[in-house]
């Protein structure tokens, strides 16, 4: 009997021991391909399956782009955040926009917040990192930075950048300004330390315009938003690479769009996806709309006051 119950102890030990090196071997496998996947390794992969995906072309849907204007609230942000200060007057659009960009990535660097914002809007945001934590993720920078912009009179939202691969959880989020000088959006991301997209004759691109360089091959150049100035980064190129495959953005975006604040918070309608013909979002929710018609989604955003 003490035999039987030494070999069935031996057994159970020796069962534990392999799950435990199971769980050490998936571990340091996760952690072997986070260092050793870095997306500037992937580069090439990322722009083959931009390449080959399916186009994004006029389909059937039918939806509007709206930004609603709020002069009150916008008033508050402007006398809270002395935008005055940022830029001068006559300043063209695109002159604003990097101004108000450059002054979100100064003051707040990247993290993933382990305590997140009570409330969601420009105010609320900005005294969350002084009262709570000094940085947050990408989609507060671009909830942030959108508000500021609106105040500023700019037409502009905030969109969701997505990959390919649904077990890919990490997407990014920038916002775009509509440039009425040049009749197109054009990309700027406030958050890790601040960049934009130009083409070779430093025209800002828009994520629809990064999207086709990247099939096309044509040359871009990155921008550091704090320098103002050209930078090779490598990361950065594979990162939006990565994740320009889809998009997703609010039909109607306006002040408080995502604001926990049940006495303020607007409205959440629905999400529109722009997806590749033959593409399924993977984001499940029970009101959105998918589209491959990237002509109404880059198309100029109509206003209500």
């Amino acid at each position: 009997m003490k035999k039987f119950l030494k070999i069935v102890c031996g057994i159970f030990a020796f069962i534990g021991f392999l799950t435990t090196a199971g769980l050490v071997y998936a571990y340091f496998a996760k952690y072997y391909i986070s260092i050793h996947q870095r997306p500037e390794r992937r580069y090439d992969d990322y722009v083959q399956l931009l390449r080959t995906s399916g186009t994004l072309e006029t389909d059937t849907v039918t939806f509007e782009m709206k930004i609603i204007q709020d002069t009150i609230r916008a008033k508050e942000i402007l006398d809270y955040f002395h935008l005055d200060s940022l830029y001068d007057a006559d300043a063209n659009t695109w002159t604003k926009a990097l101004a108000i960009g450059r002054f979100v990535a100064s003051n707040i660097p990247h993290d993933n917040q382990e305590i997140e914002p009570e409330h969601r809007n420009a105010v609320d945001l900005w005294e969350y990192t002084k009262n709570v934590a000094p940085a947050f993720n990408c989609r507060l920078h671009s909830i942030l930075t959108f508000e500021l912009m609106l105040a500023a009179g700019l037409d502009a939202r905030y969109v969701t950048c997505l990959p390919e691969d649904e077990d890919d959880n990490d997407c990014h989020v920038v916002n775009e300004v509509w440039l009425p000088e040049l009749g197109k959006w054009a990309m700027i991301d406030s958050d890790m330390d601040g960049h934009y997209i130009c083409d070779v004759d430093a025209v800002p691109l828009s994520l629809k315009e990064i999207r086709e360089h990247y099939i096309s091959g044509e040359d871009m150049v990155i921008y550091d938003l704090l320098k103002n100035a050209p930078t090779k980064s490598r990361f950065y190129s594979a990162y939006m690479a990565k994740n320009t495959y889809w998009f997703r953005c609010p039909e109607t975006l306006s002040y408080y769009q995502e604001d926990c604040d049940e006495n303020r918070k607007r409205e959440a309608g629905r999400h529109i996806n722009l997806v590749p013909a033959g593409f399924e979002s993977f984001i499940e929710d029970n009101d959105n709309l998918s589209t491959s018609n990237a002509n109404i989604f880059w198309a100029a955003p109509s206003e209500e006051l």
